[in-house]
C-alpha cells in the first residue's frame, strides 16, 4: 500500500453536549491507517466522547502509529516528547499509542515511555472503552492480541474528512505474503476478508449520504474471499449496487491481480481505471530476495494486460532502494523496468530494516547511506520525467473531473482527481462548484506533480 502521504487528524467532528470528554487523535502512515481511525473515532463517538482539533484541550489523546519503516516510529517518538510536557500541565490527560508500531514495540512504550497510559493493536480497537477504563483507574493498558478474524465489520466508521466527497472502505485485513522487507504480517496478522454484504451496505449508506468516490482498502486486496465471493465479483456487486459512485482500491500484489479484475473494472463504468501495483524492485534477483513471489519480465506483462483492457488506465507503484545486497547493476535494472512499464507515478524509498522480518533475520543491509541516497534521488528524477510524460499527455483533452476541496495556492482554484487518478488542479472554479462537484475539464498545463485545468463548456457530468 502507498505510503507517500502521511495524514495528521486533528479536525473538529462533531459536538455531543452531554459528554465532557474530548478526543484528539493524530494518524500517520497510509491509508488503512487513517481508515482505522475513523473506525477508532466511532468506537469512541459510541461511548459518549466529543473530538477536538486542539489536543491541548482534549482528554484522550490518541496517535495511531506506522512501523514500515524507522522514520516513521522516530516521528512517533519525537510527538511523544511533545505531550509529555502538555502533561505535565494537564495531570488528567490521557495518552495512547495505536496501531503498528503499539503492536510491535508496546512493551517498549510502556517501559520508556511514561507518557503513554494505553497501547492497543490493530485488531484491539473494540478494547478502547474497557482500556480507558482501566487508565482512569490507575493503572496502564495494554491489548495487542492480533486475531485471525477481526474486520470491524458491525463498526460504523465515524468519517473524519471535512468534505463529504471520498470515504475508505476497509475490505479486508491482514497479510499473508510475508514478502522479506515488510513487518506488516507481524503488525496486523494473518489475510481475513469481510462479508461482501457488510461492504455493500456501507457502500450504499455512504451514495445516500452524497459520497462521490469509495476507495476499498487491503493490504492485497486481489486476495480477497468471502464465502466464494471474490474480488472481481465484489467489484461488480459494488459497482451495480452505487452506479453514481466512483470506486476505486489500494493495494494490489503483482502476483495476485487476475485478468479477471481487469475484465470487471473494463466492464463497468464506475470502476475507475487506476492501479496501484508494488513492484519494489526491478531486478529478479533482488526480488527474489525480497520474496515478491514474480520476475521483472512477469510483472510488465501484468502492466501489458492493464494496459490492454483499460487504456486509459493510470499505473502506479513503489520503489525501494538499497536493499540488502543491491549492486549497482540491479539498481540500473530498476531504473529500465520504471522506463519499461512508463508509470504514472512512483512512490520511492529507502531500504529500512525492519527488526523481526525475514530480511533482518537472513541477510545484511549493507548498502551505505550515501549510496541508498544517490539511488533515491536517481529514482525520483527519473519519476518525475515520466510522471511530467504522462501529464502532458493529457494537455488539450477533456477530463471527468471529481473536485475534492480547495486548492492550497489559490482560493479560487478547487482541486479534485480525473476519473483515471490523476491529481488536477481547476481554476477559479471554487465559486462556482463546491467539492463533490463532477465535471468536465479541458486539461491547459501540467507538471509533474499535477494536471491544471479549465472549466470546460460541456455540461457538468454526473458520474
Amino acid at each position: 500500500m502507498a505510503l507517500a502521504h502521511s495524514r495528521v487528524f486533528g479536525q473538529p467532528l462533531l459536538t455531543q453536549e452531554a459528554s465532557s470528554y474530548k478526543a484528539y487523535i493524530e494518524t500517520y502512515g497510509c491509508q488503512m491507517n487513517f481508515a482505522d481511525s475513523e473506525l477508532v473515532a466511532g468506537i469512541l463517538q459510541a461511548e459518549g466522547y466529543s473530538f477536538t482539533a486542539d489536543p491541548q484541550e482534549a482528554d484522550l489523546v490518541l496517535l495511531n502509529t506506522c512501523a514500515i519503516r524507522e522514520h516513521a516510529e522516530e516521528k512517533i517518538w519525537q510527538r511523544l516528547k511533545y505531550f509529555q510536557s502538555l502533561k505535565a500541565r494537564r495531570p488528567h490527560l490521557m495518552v495512547g499509542v495505536l496501531g503498528c508500531m503499539a503492536e510491535r514495540l508496546r512493551k517498549k512504550l510502556i517501559e520508556e515511555a511514561p507518557v503513554v497510559d494505553l497501547v492497543a493493536g490493530p485488531d484491539s480497537y473494540r478494547h478502547l472503552p474497557q482500556l480507558i477504563r482501566q487508565v482512569e483507574g490507575g493503572a496502564k493498558a495494554v491489548h495487542v492480541l492480533l486475531s485471525r478474524e477481526e474486520t470491524y465489520a458491525d463498526v460504523a466508521p465515524l468519517r473524519l474528512s471535512p468534505h463529504r466527497v471520498s470515504a475508505y472502505i476497509s475490505i479486508m485485513r491482514g497479510c499473508n505474503n510475508m514478502c522479506s522487507f515488510c513487518i506488516v504480517p507481524f503488525t496486523r496478522g494473518r489475510e481475513r476478508s469481510r462479508s461482501w454484504e457488510s461492504i455493500l451496505q456501507e457502500a450504499q449508506d455512504l451514495a445516500e449520504k452524497g459520497y462521490k468516490e469509495i476507495t476499498l482498502l487491503g493490504q492485497n486486496v486481489d486476495s480477497y474471499n468471502d464465502r466464494g465471493v471474490r474480488f472481481a465479483q465484489l467489484l461488480a456487486r459494488l459497482a451495480e449496487a452505487v452506479p453514481q459512485v466512483w470506486i476505486r482500491f489500494a493495494t494490489s500484489h503483482p502476483k495476485d491481480m487476475q485478468d479477471e479484475v481487469l475484465e470487471t473494472m473494463a466492464a463497468y463504468p464506475n470502476l475507475t481505471p487506476y492501479i496501484h501495483l508494488p513492484v519494489q524492485s526491478g531486478s529478479d534477483t533482488v526480488l527474489q530476495r525480497m520474496n515478491r513471489g514474480y520476475t521483472a519480465a512477469w510483472y510488465l506483462k501484468r502492466v501489458e494486460a492493464i494496459r490492454r483492457y483499460l487504456p486509459q488506465a493510470v499505473v502506479s507503484t513503489d520503489i525501494i532502494v538499497g536493499f540488502c545486497g543491491e549492486t549497482e547493476a540491479e539498481y540500473q535494472e530498476t531504473l529500465a523496468l520504471m522506463r519499461a512499464a512508463a508509470f504514472d507515478s512512483v512512490y520511492h524509498f529507502m531500504y529500512s530494516e525492519r527488526p523481526g522480518t525475514l530480511a533482518a533475520r537472513r541477510y545484511r543491509d549493507d548498502v551505505p547511506l550515501e549510496v541508498k541516497k544517490a539511488r533515491l534521488e536517481g529514482v525520483i528524477a527519473l519519476a518525475q520525467e515520466l510522471s511530467l510524460q504522462s501529464h502532458r499527455r493529457l494537455i488539450g483533452t477533456r477530463q471527468p473531473v471529481l473536485l475534492e476541496k480547495p486548492a492550497r495556492k489559490d482560493p479560487r482554484d478547487v482541486a479534485g482527481r480525473t476519473f483515471s487518478g490523476h491529481a488536477v488542479v481547476v481554476r477559479q472554479a471554487a465559486d462556482r462548484y463546491p467539492p463533490g462537484s463532477f465535471l468536465q475539464v479541458r486539461i491547459v498545463e501540467a507538471t509533474s506533480a499535477t494536471l491544471i485545468g479549465d472549466v470546460a463548456d460541456a455540461a457538468p457530468v454526473s458520474s
